[in-house]
Formats: C-alpha cells, sequence, structure tokens
C-alpha cells in the first residue's frame, strides 16, 4: 500500500509544479500595469501647392496643318507646235514674274495665217467698197428711169449684205489668226514658282499637253483642323468669311526649319464648306500673305509650300476665368484644394481648355484658394496634409499639426522641424518621378 502511494506521488508531483507555475505567470499577467495607449492619428501626407488666379484669359487653339499654295496651276498649250523655247526659270524651283514667258512655240505656221486672213480681209473689204458703189449707182439709175417703189434686188441690198457679212467672217478669222499667234507664247498671269517640268526644246505639244505645274506667291494657304470644341472657343461661325468689316482670327504659324524655330504670322480667312465625313472635324483656312517677301523677313525666312507647320489660333476672351497649373488637374474635371486648417479639398470644376503648361476653368475654385500640384496616392476629402509652396517652405495656415506626446516639447519641435525637411523632400522626389 504504501509502495502504491509512493508511486503516484512521484507521478503527480510534475504536473503539480506544471500547474503551478502556470498559475503563477497567469497571475502576473493579470496583475501587470497595463501600458497607456497613445491615441496616435494618421501623418499628414506632404503636398506641394500654388495659388489659383483669377484673370481675364484668351483663349488660344492649338492645331497643325500643311502649307498649301492659294493658287496652283497646270500649264498646257492651246495651239499646237514644236517648243523652240524655254525660259532658263522654267525648272523646279524656278521664279518667274507674272506675263513672263515661259515657254515659246513656233510661231510660223501662225504668223503665216495671219498674213493669209489679212489678205481675205483686204479682198472683203474692197469687195463691199465695190458692192457699195454699185448700190449706189443702182439707186440713181432708179431715180432717173424707174418708176415707183424699187424693190431691194433692185438696189442690191442683198448683195451688199452679202459683202459686209463676208469682211465680218475676214475680220474673224484675222482675230482668230492673230490670236493663235499670241497663244504660242505661254506665260503665268502671276508672279511664282515652278513645282514641276513637264515639257522642254524641240518636243511636239497640241493642245492640252502638260507642260508643267507652277503656284503662285502671292499668298500661301494652311488648313486647320478644329473640333467642335475648338470651334467654340475661336467664337466664330461654321460658314466663316473674313471681310474687312468681319476680318478672322489672328493666327501664329510656326515650324521647325533648317534647325531653327521660325514663326510667320496669318490670318484666319474662311472655313471649309462641309464638315469632313470622315474625321468629323472642320478645317479653317488661314492665309500668309507674301510668303517669299514681307513674311519671310518676319519670320526668318520665306514659308514653302509642303511645310508641316504648328498653328496658335487667338480666340475668344474670357472675364473672370481660373488658371492653374496643368499638374493641378486630375482627370478631366477635378482638382485638390489644399484647405485652411490642413485638410484636402477635393473639388470638380468645369474645364474650358488646358494646354501642357496651364489650365482654364470657369468655376469650382474661389480665387484665394490653393490648388495642390504634386501627386497623392489614395486622396480623399477631409484627408490631413502637410502643405509646402513651390520654393518648399511649409504654409502654416493650410498645414496640419503633427500630434505627439504632451511630455516631451522640446523633441516634439525638433522632430516637427525634421519632419518639415524630410516632407518637402519626399514631394519634391514624387514630383521629379511624375514629371
Amino acid at each position: 500500500m504504501t509502495k502504491t502511494k509512493g508511486r503516484l506521488l512521484l507521478l503527480l508531483l510534475p504536473l503539480f509544479v506544471f500547474l503551478g507555475f502556470a498559475a503563477l505567470i497567469v497571475m502576473m499577467v493579470m496583475t501587470a500595469p497595463q501600458p497607456e495607449r497613445a491615441n496616435a492619428e494618421p501623418r499628414p501626407v506632404a503636398v506641394f501647392a500654388a495659388p489659383v488666379e483669377n484673370t481675364n484669359v484668351t483663349l488660344t487653339v492649338t492645331t497643325q496643318g500643311e502649307v498649301r499654295p492659294l493658287v496652283n496651276i497646270n500649264l498646257v498649250p492651246q495651239v499646237s507646235g514644236r517648243i523652240v523655247y524655254v525660259n532658263p526659270n522654267f525648272i523646279e524651283g524656278g521664279f518667274f514674274e507674272a506675263g513672263e514667258t515661259l515657254i515659246q512655240i513656233d510661231e510660223a505656221d501662225y504668223r503665216l495665217a495671219v498674213t493669209r486672213a489679212q489678205a481675205q480681209v483686204a479682198q472683203a473689204r474692197q469687195a463691199l467698197v465695190r458692192e457699195q458703189a454699185e448700190a449706189d449707182l443702182a439707186a440713181r439709175e432708179w431715180e432717173e428711169l424707174g418708176e415707183g417703189e424699187a424693190s431691194s434686188l433692185t438696189l442690191r441690198e442683198p448683195q451688199l449684205a452679202q459683202a459686209r457679212a463676208s469682211l465680218a467672217a475676214a475680220e474673224a478669222q484675222l482675230q482668230e489668226a492673230r490670236l493663235g499667234l499670241e497663244r504660242t507664247r505661254i506665260s503665268a498671269p502671276f508672279d511664282g514658282r515652278v513645282r514641276t517640268k513637264s515639257a522642254d526644246v524641240g518636243q511636239f505639244v497640241s493642245p492640252g499637253t502638260p507642260l508643267g505645274e507652277v503656284f503662285g506667291t502671292a499668298a500661301v494657304q494652311i488648313r486647320l483642323p478644329l473640333t467642335d470644341d475648338q470651334l467654340s472657343m475661336l467664337n466664330i461661325p461654321v460658314a466663316f468669311q473674313a471681310s474687312a468689316s468681319n476680318p478672322g482670327p489672328r493666327a501664329s504659324i510656326s515650324a521647325v526649319l533648317a534647325g531653327q524655330h521660325r514663326e510667320w504670322h496669318a490670318e484666319l480667312v474662311r472655313t471649309d464648306s462641309s464638315i469632313d465625313t470622315q474625321t468629323r472635324v472642320l478645317y479653317a483656312i488661314a492665309q500668309v500673305n507674301d510668303p517669299y517677301g514681307v513674311a519671310a523677313v518676319e519670320g526668318g525666312s520665306p514659308l514653302p509650300v509642303g511645310l508641316f507647320v504648328d498653328a496658335e489660333i487667338e480666340g475668344r476672351e474670357v472675364s473672370g476665368a481660373y488658371v492653374l497649373p496643368r499638374s493641378a488637374l486630375r482627370g478631366s474635371d477635378t482638382v485638390y484644394v489644399a484647405e485652411i486648417g490642413g485638410t484636402l479639398g477635393v473639388r470638380t470644376v468645369n474645364v474650358i481648355t488646358s494646354d501642357p503648361v496651364r489650365v482654364v476653368i470657369s468655376g469650382g475654385v474661389a480665387a484665394d484658394d490653393m490648388v495642390v500640384t504634386s501627386p497623392i496616392r489614395a486622396a480623399s476629402n477631409g484627408m490631413r496634409i502637410r502643405t509646402f509652396d513651390q520654393a518648399g517652405e511649409l504654409i502654416a495656415e493650410r498645414s496640419a499639426v503633427i500630434e505627439t506626446a504632451s511630455d516631451a516639447p522640446e523633441d516634439e519641435e525638433a522632430s516637427e522641424a525634421g519632419n518639415d525637411g524630410e516632407d518637402a523632400a519626399q514631394v519634391a522626389s514624387a514630383n521629379n518621378q511624375a514629371d
């Protein structure tokens, strides 16, 4: 019996020891002082902000197009013959003046035609004089010998009319012969340049044979596509035609030419008669006068045909518009505002126009607001922020206060100063990555 109790005691002793330690640990945990929990708020997000500019804005429409000649024709002869002369300037890129002979067709046959026509006119004129004399003689004879009223045949009136008609026909043939002779000399009625040359000395040509293509240098035009929004910014009707009393909007035409930026002044003169059925845009035509003269001097270079250019068209003026940096726009119609007190405000705005530098809006912000220009992740209305200007200086009235323990004021000030520098550096780094 005694042996059995001893064995049982040996078996239960480790269990009692374990339970004792467990109870001691539970008592220590339950009686240990609980740490005070700090009511820590999320750290404010550092942002850069810029002021809103409230001003009158002249809208600008940016588009592109190709320079085309205002006048462009194909030279074709109206008579046939062999080419005997070609102007040295009648070559690709050559300049010529209005009325200058570009091509001369052999005129020998046409001079002979003029001589024959002159002879026929002389014969017809003599026949008319003879017939007139005979008619006068017949009239006198009737007065002396005839009785009653003489017939038109007796007075030779039909013969006289025929002689007059023959003279008119001969004179018409002479004019036609002279016209054919004049047409052996081919010229253009304007100052211009040669685009292509298709004929040369010795070639036989007939009416309609292509000789070359030329264009006028008095003016060039640029067809500029405009969307419906851009058309509203210009404030011109769909069927627009400029006039002295209603001049078109001014435009600035620019391009990189020979490695240098060039700019020319133009004017919107009209719109196309219809909307393009494929692109659904309306083309407006801008015109540059004297692209190889005055415009070349002003722009530093002639404006060549075929050049692809950028165009900035002056639009209507918007009174009391708000101008923001382009980086302040989020999506298509949202901006973030740094509110007084250090909270973020999410505003919906009405965008009038935007470009890579600025955004022009008509409402949604106030003149004394500051808009956030730096990237923000998971932005929400009322989010606590610390606001810095573009120079990196803290804007205290629009920044939330960082809450710290009240028993370490000196550490708090040092920590807050350090945080300001860290926040500004982080925002600047984020801006650089976004750019």
